[in-house]
């Protein structure tokens, strides 16, 4: 499991979509969830940085754990989600700041999520009103963006929810390029 973390992580930092001491990842077996250490570096994980916990409960492993712990056990609570990437992809982040919503209109993206909401939270950064709301939104999507912080993607394994993550931000990019175009969605769509 580490090599995979290890793999993902350096993959989401090459990718551009994570710093050198943001995002996280993390995976469900059971009640029990392994998630990456609080500070880091997702890109050059080592050993240690992948700490275990309860899904439910708090244990010795939660002093440790990702600042977006409580986000990760509500995703978790709330859908079938068995892996999570949260990344601080920029062209996400900067439409979830023009936007309440993105409709992709490449066709990866479109072919994957018809829909990626934006949701608010005043207390970002692991708080209980992001968790609550993110986990709200992924009950019906796979992706989601917090306001001005980042994406919270979930699916099977790592991997998907790292290919989800590339196809959110790759939609975000498309969709931000097209408004310097002039090329706004058609009044239509719903935003």
């Amino acid at each position: 499991m580490y090599e995979e973390f290890k793999r993902i992580g350096k993959t989401l930092f090459g990718l551009g979509i994570v710093g050198s001491h943001s995002g996280n990842m993390s995976t469900r077996s059971g009640d029990r969830l392994s998630i990456t250490r609080r500070g880091s570096m997702v890109g050059d994980l080592r050993d240690g940085d992948i700490v275990e916990t309860g899904v439910y409960e708090d244990d010795s492993g939660i002093l440790l754990a990702s600042t977006e712990i409580k986000v990760h056990r509500a995703i978790y609570q709330k859908t079938p989600a068995l892996a999570i990437v949260h990344a601080h992809p920029p062209y996400a982040i900067a439409m979830s700041m023009l936007v309440d919503s993105i409709v992709p209109r490449n066709v990866e993206g479109a072919y994957f999520f018809h829909r990626i909401p934006v949701v608010d939270a005043k207390l970002g950064v692991g708080s209980d009103e992001s968790a609550r709301v993110v986990a709200e939104a992924l009950k019906d999507y796979k992706g989601v963006i917090l306001r001005g912080h980042g994406s919270f993607v979930h699916a099977k394994l790592l991997e998907d929810a790292l290919s989800y993550t590339s196809i959110l931000e790759s939609a975000c990019r498309t969709e931000y390029l097209l408004w310097l175009a002039g090329k706004k969605p058609d009044e239509s769509v719903t935003w």
